[in-house]
């Protein structure tokens, strides 16, 4: 079993972008992951097998050996802020962190409300600033919190800006670009040094040939 070279993933988005690089590092899952309810997932080698979990637990899994290395957004890496090496920016599911609000919310005077599921980032975001404000923790829905006089202003990743349109809000501030990075434990840098570089190689041959 130590030999094996565990990958952890996330179904969505991340999973479906980072099948086709794994394919071109020569690993491919030998079964549908959408239509499959194990958590473990062998692959077309051997010595590979893939972890399905979380989003926000991948960088969870890395840093304590329950896989050897993993895809995770910058945004869950930002807010995780663990001991983890980060060797390779895959460049998908790309997306912006955004401040948002209605035109002017972040120029209010006084302390202001910030609604997000990003508490540590957004704490550091304006800490960084000199500005106080209150952090209130969501899950979902973030665009509610201003239209019902719960927030102020919200953090949240933005693509399209679609929806912060449909409810009449709009990005104020700049927080940071993201996209999905490879992470590896360090330990397993270590142990595993030929075969994780071989792999990180490879998806950077990859992630090359895409852009």
């Amino acid at each position: 079993m130590s030999e094996m070279l565990t990958i952890a993933l996330s179904k969505g988005r991340i999973l479906q972008d980072t099948l086709p690089l794994l394919a071109q590092a020569g690993i491919e899952l030998a079964e549908d992951p959408e239509k499959s309810r194990k958590l473990v997932l062998e692959t077309s080698r051997d010595d590979v097998r893939i972890v399905v979990v979380r989003a926000t637990d991948v960088p969870t899994y890395v840093q304590y050996g329950g896989a050897d290395v993993g895809v995770s957004g910058k945004d869950v890496l930002m807010e995780f802020g663990g001991d983890l090496y980060e060797p390779l920016d895959l460049r998908i599911a790309r997306c912006r962190m955004m401040v948002a609000g209605e035109p002017g919310a972040n120029e209010r005077p006084g302390r202001l409300r910030v609604a997000t599921k990003f508490v540590n980032i957004t704490r550091r975001y304006f800490a960084e600033q000199g500005r106080q404000v209150e952090v209130i923790k969501l899950y979902g829905s973030m665009e509610l919190a201003p239209l019902v006089g719960m927030a102020d202003l919200i953090v949240d990743l933005v693509d399209t800006g679609n929806t912060l349109r449909a409810n009449g809000l709009v990005p104020l501030e700049h927080i940071a670009d993201i996209s999905s990075r490879l992470i590896v434990n360090k330990a397993a840098m270590k142990t595993k040094h030929r075969r994780i570089k071989a792999l990180i190689a490879d998806l950077e041959r990859a992630v090359a040939q895409r852009a």
